[in-house]
């Protein structure tokens, strides 16, 4: 029997993005201007050596968001601790950031946001994108 799925990707991005901030490029540029803002990339690292990053974020991939966000977590990151900082989630078009600022923000962390579009609208506002070399195989 196929599955029976209740609350599909278009409900989830729905109420995503109904409870939590998306914001400009531009935007986003004058919060890590200021210094007031962490931008958080959750792609993969393959994406991140196809495409670039925008110069600063920090990369902390899906799959491993919810454990480097939990200070109880053998996996924390200090960067997640840091007060007085929004966090500015992206991905490549904006889907899978909104699904994590929601996470995010349902974990209690906060301010958090999203870049509207991604890293491709970043990309196409002519903003500096900074190469990312591979990392050497163990």
């Amino acid at each position: 029997m196929a599955q029976t799925i209740t609350r599909g990707i278009k409900k989830l991005l729905a109420e995503a993005n109904n409870e939590i901030e998306t914001m400009s490029v531009a935007d986003v540029k004058a919060a890590v201007a200021r210094g007031d803002a962490v931008v958080i990339d959750i792609r993969d690292p393959r994406e991140l050596e196809r495409e670039g990053k925008i110069p600063g974020s920090f990369s902390c991939t899906r799959g491993m968001l919810e454990f480097w966000i939990d200070p109880e977590s053998p996996y924390a990151k200090p960067i997640f601790q840091e007060e007085g900082k929004k966090f500015i989630f992206h991905c490549a078009s904006g889907w899978r950031s909104a699904l994590a600022a929601k996470t995010a923000q349902d974990m209690g962390l906060k301010p958090v946001a999203h870049l509207g579009g991604g890293f491709t609208a970043w990309r196409d506002a002519g903003e500096t994108v900074e190469k990312v070399t591979p990392k050497a195989k163990a």
